[in-house]
């Protein structure tokens, strides 16, 4: 079978190669196919064989787990603030699509609080960098300059999440 063939039925097994007792085996498959070396790690804990398990890289994936959910987070809540922000200085271009992005990034953030409950203090901490961040985006976007956008957050951290606020229109359709 060449490395572009997939295999037949028979091939395939929900069986694992035997991993030797030093870890060796699997700290390799980290290098060579991660998803096998995933699903190695799994029978390996659910197997309580510690010993086997690939430690270094096991614990440097799992801490990037979490950076990987701030960063999330930190990308949705800039998204939605930016598009509050067009939504506010450009109301002659408001539309359904801003409007479906606001609401599915509200989503995203909602279910980010549902699945991991301490996101919401990272929420707080990050939300004046992440407004500073989506204002800068809004001027690249909307082509209006920088000081059109207030310095600070016009809207409180609540506001941003609640289901139907949309901010007040400033008058500026550029």
């Amino acid at each position: 079978m060449t490395s572009t063939q997939l295999p037949n039925s028979e091939q395939s097994s929900d069986n694992h190669r035997p991993i030797r007792n030093d870890g060796l085996v699997h700290q390799q498959l980290y290098e060579t196919d991660f998803v096998e070396w995933i699903n190695q790690a799994v029978v390996l804990l659910k197997q309580s064989k510690f010993s086997e398990l690939d430690l270094e890289n096991l614990i440097e994936e799992v801490e990037s787990w979490g950076r990987s959910e701030k960063n999330v987070l930190r990308s949705n809540l800039r998204i939605l603030l930016l598009h509050l922000l067009k939504w506010q200085y450009q109301p002659g271009k408001q539309s359904g699509s801003w409007r479906r992005s606001i609401r599915e990034h509200r989503i995203r953030i909602q279910e980010a609080f549902t699945d991991s409950p301490s996101l919401k203090n990272y929420y707080i901490d990050s939300f004046g960098e992440s407004y500073r961040k989506a204002r800068q985006l809004a001027a690249d976007e909307t082509g209006l300059g920088i000081s059109t956008f207030p310095t600070e957050s016009p809207y409180t951290p609540e506001q941003v999440l609640e289901s139907e606020f949309l901010p007040e229109v400033q008058g500026i359709s550029a």
